[in-house]
């Protein structure tokens, strides 16, 4: 039990860990080197780690029977963005395209290997796959500070601009709820994509 919350805990970390890595990317091809003047741009966890995010949230909601964590976000200018108008959005959207990503390769490995590969290893391919189900999926909430929120804002009108803020008071607050209240909601549909991607019941 022990060396499966291990394994859980450190899949997690490194999915976070590249979900905001491609924020910083997405932002360096856009023109912003915010991330890379901050030595962000790696995959070294170490650069990464949210004590709260990273650590304690994940043991919290493991032991509540799903798994649930963020990194330090990667931070980044939007005012040097190239494009004004969809720059945001698309920095945004990579956090949850690159797990989106991760869930599809290994996905492609477990349908592929289905006979040839070891259960242990088709378990853990299984766990990184519904882990950054979770992470894409969650992230695009349109709730702040998710990156739905970002790629939302980029479609309201400029009158429209008000309620960022009004969303951004509360919505650490959101999230929680979210997380905590309504994942047995959610969970179905998370569960659904993990069956379409992998073939697994």
């Amino acid at each position: 039990m022990e060396t499966n919350i291990i394994f859980t805990l450190a899949i997690i970390l490194m999915s976070v860990v590249i979900h905001e890595v491609s924020h910083g990317y997405a932002a360096l091809m856009l023109g912003d080197y915010t991330a890379k003047y901050e030595g962000r741009l790696t995959l070294n966890p170490l650069k990464h780690i949210d004590p709260i995010g990273s650590v304690l949230v994940p043991i919290i909601t493991s032991l509540a029977g799903f798994t649930f964590g963020w990194a330090k976000p990667v931070p980044y200018n939007p005012f040097n963005l190239r494009n004004q108008r969809w720059g945001e959005a698309m920095v945004a959207f990579a956090g949850p395209l690159s797990n989106i990503t991760i869930a599809v390769v290994f996905s492609i490995i477990i349908r592929a290997g289905n006979g040839k590969l070891s259960y242990n290893f088709i378990v853990l391919s299984g766990v990184i796959v519904l882990i950054n189900l979770v992470l894409a999926f969650f992230n695009l909430i349109p709730v702040p500070p998710l990156d739905g929120s970002k790629i939302l804002y980029a479609f309201l009108p400029q009158r429209m601009y008000h309620i960022r803020s009004s969303m951004e008071r509360y919505g650490f607050f959101l999230v929680l709820a979210i997380v905590f209240l309504f994942w047995s909601m959610i969970s179905p549909v998370i569960f659904y994509l993990f069956s379409l991607f992998t073939g697994l019941g």
